[in-house]
């Protein structure tokens, strides 16, 4: 074991690979491999040693650059918000609000942005504070998928549009991907990838140009997709696909 391994032996830690195996990385003998390969750092030191023990909540582990979440006393889940929920965790009217889907997670969860309410989808809660402030700033412009149902026969010119960009009150807004999923004569389904946060900004937009939104759905934010979540279920975000969300914020 190097010097700079021996420095970070914590002889009542956990095993590395038992805490990757944990993890959900990999098996522990796989996780074995990964560490023997270099692939592992703890602290940004490379280990290839398999006899280090390390406290998972005192250290940032990381397998190819890609940081590993072992804090156990961090959570972030995933809900599908029904419509007609309101994107707080208290409401002085009366009006359900995300609280009440997460009664059975005793952390103190926070919602990671907002979706307007009558909007239904993927919608993220963490009582991590830092990551929640990297999900929701600007700078790192984190894709969101919407599929929505909109009035009148949309016309596939819409999505050049779309993608050049349009001009609303409060500025200039454009989408990263458009796709044209159903063409009727009173209603069309499209899907729409942008990564501005602002209020109502896909209902704002498809009005704009003269499309109202008539149904409206996330799909998917960051790389956190509903699967087979049905309004109003959750469940905890961990292992690899929480590690590549860390990652999309540089964490």
């Amino acid at each position: 074991m190097s010097r700079a391994e021996q420095s970070l032996h914590n002889p009542d830690g956990e095993r590395l690979q038992k805490i990757l195996a944990h993890a959900g990385v990999a098996s522990r003998r796989s996780a074995e491999n990964l560490i023997t390969a270099g692939r592992v750092s703890v602290n940004d030191v490379q280990i290839s040693h398999l006899g280090l023990r390390v406290d998972p909540n005192a250290v940032t582990i990381k397998v190819d650059g890609i940081t590993v979440p072992t804090h156990t006393d961090k959570l972030t889940i995933v809900l599908y918000k029904p419509p007609g929920v309101v994107s707080t965790m208290s409401d002085d009217q009366g009006r359900r609000t995300l609280q009440d889907f997460v009664q059975e997670y005793p952390q103190r969860l926070v919602h990671v942005g907002r979706l307007d309410v009558d909007t239904e989808g993927v919608i993220l809660l963490s009582n991590d504070g830092e990551l929640t402030h990297r999900l929701t700033h600007p700078s790192y412009e984190i894709p969101k998928v919407y599929i929505a149902r909109v009035e009148g026969t949309v016309t596939r010119g819409l999505g050049r549009v779309l993608e050049k960009g349009i001009t609303l009150d409060d500025g200039p807004i454009h989408v990263d991907k458009f796709v044209l999923r159903e063409a009727q004569p009173k209603n069309s389904i499209v899907e729409i990838t942008l990564h501005s946060g602002r209020n109502r900004i896909v209902r704002r937009m498809m009005e704009e140009v003269g499309h109202p939104v008539m149904e409206l759905v996330r799909m998917q934010f960051a790389n956190i997709t509903a699967g087979h979540l049905k309004p109003g279920q959750t469940r905890v975000i961990a292992g690899s696909e929480l590690g590549a969300l860390m990652h999309m914020v540089d964490l």
